[in-house]
Order: structure tokens, then sequence, then C-alpha cells
């Protein structure tokens, strides 16, 4: 048995679940969110739980089995405290201004980059080295951040470039003078 499709999913108050056939709606007070899972998969909500069934004891049951149960996890984890991710960015001259809802990144390259923010996501700019991407979506809201990441790599000689934040990038010995 999944491990992880087994656990019921607790509904905390103010989540409204709607199931329809294989369609999930999950509205809370941060948003609302929805999904289409597997027909084989059945989601069944009882006395305050989402309970995730599988058909039978195939691989391809038991993975769906448990990535449906982690999806909606995610959902309802969204719409209550939602999600976020926050990027460090390092070099000499490196930095990100907001401009209204979009930023615009100064990355060493001979122009600045502007990007808006897709539909549910927010930006927010404490320094001008920091920046916290937050939204309902786990999924929208890692996608954009790698997305800004892949702007300037961190590269390995001089740490410089976008990093999320914790993250370590192991760093690489220069050329050493031979005499």
């Amino acid at each position: 048995m999944s491990r992880i499709g087994g656990k019921p999913i607790e509904i905390p108050d103010g989540v409204v679940i709607t199931i329809n056939g294989s369609t999930v709606v999950v509205k809370g007070k941060l948003g609302q969110l929805e999904s289409t899972f597997n027909d084989s998969i059945t989601v069944t909500e009882e006395e305050g739980k989402l309970l995730v069934k599988r058909p039978d004891d195939t691989r391809p049951s038991k993975a769906l089995h448990g990535l449906t149960r982690a999806l909606l996890n995610n959902m309802v984890l969204g719409v209550t405290n939602g999600f976020a991710k926050t990027l460090v960015i390092n070099g000499v001259g490196y930095r990100v201004n907001s401009k209204g809802k979009s930023l615009e990144f100064t990355l060493g390259y001979s122009h600045v980059i502007n990007i808006d923010p897709p539909k549910g996501i927010t930006f927010k700019t404490e320094k001008p080295t920091e920046l916290v991407i937050s939204g309902v979506d786990k999924q929208l809201v890692g996608q954009v951040a790698a997305d800004i990441r892949k702007l300037r790599k961190p590269e390995p000689y001089k740490g410089k470039g976008i990093r999320y934040q914790g993250e370590h990038v192991r760093r690489k010995a220069g050329k050493t003078a031979v005499k």
C-alpha cells in the first residue's frame, strides 16, 4: 500500500472542496485551485477529510495514488497558507527593482531584464538583492522561481548569480600560476 496515498487529508476550517468526477476544486481564504486527476483514482470527502483510493495494486495505480494525494494536499495547503520561495542575488552590481507589479533585473548584461508576474503570483523585494515569490499554486511558484534563477545561474568560481535561499553552491579553485 502507498504510504503517502493512504493518509487522509485534513480539511481546515474555511476550505470548501467540490468534487465533480475526476475534477477537484479547492476554495480557501487565499484563492481557488482546480485540477483534474486520472479517472482510475477516486477522491471522496468524508467527515472533514479527503480520502484517495486506487482501483488495484498495480504499479501505475500505486504511483498515481501517492501523486494524487500529494497534489491534493498541496492544493489544500496553498489556499490556506500559500507557498513562497526566496531568491538571493550575489554579484557586484546585480540587483532587482520592483516597478509596480513587475520586476527589473540588472544582472551584468548590457540591458535590464523585465519580468511580469503570471496570474496568481506576487513578487516582493525587501532588499535589492532579495526577492520573495509567493502564490497559492506550489508548482507555479517553483516554476517562476526556476525561470528567474535561469536568468543568471550561480557560477562556481566567484559564486555570482541568482540562487535559492539556503542553496549551497560548490565553489571551484581558480587557475594557479605555474613557475
